[in-house]
């Protein structure tokens, strides 16, 4: 019911920037949280910064002080600035939100977008 399609990923040098872009679309009634995940072989898919309506934010360890998520309710959009990127950044990034639809709350997650960082 929800589409959410990624775009602005990548090949970047290491200590170089990136922005990520994610827009919701479909059956829009009201997204609540919205956010990045990312992968890598052979390891379990992991938060990289979530916000919620309010605007309230966490982040992963790993990626505070370097990241920041932002996002456009207007727009229904989602945003990831990623700076001092290093190869460890490397992953396939997943955008993520969810929504009430009356007494169901329902995840919806994008296809994803390589971002690789080169030492």
């Amino acid at each position: 019911q929800v589409q959410l399609v990624e775009s602005g990923g990548g090949l970047v040098q290491a200590g170089g920037s990136l922005r990520l872009s994610c827009a919701a679309s479909g059956t829009i009634w009201s997204i609540g949280d919205m956010g990045w995940y990312r992968q890598v072989p052979g390891k379990e898919r992991e938060l990289v910064a979530r916000i919620a309506k309010s605007g309230d934010t966490n982040y992963a360890i790993s990626v505070k002080g370097r990241f920041t998520i932002s996002r456009d309710n207007a727009k229904n959009a989602v945003y990831l600035q990623m700076n001092s990127l290093g190869p460890e950044d490397t992953a396939v990034y997943y955008c993520y939100c969810n929504q009430w639809s009356w007494r169901q709350m329902s995840d919806y997650w994008g296809q994803g977008t390589q971002v690789t960082v080169s030492s």
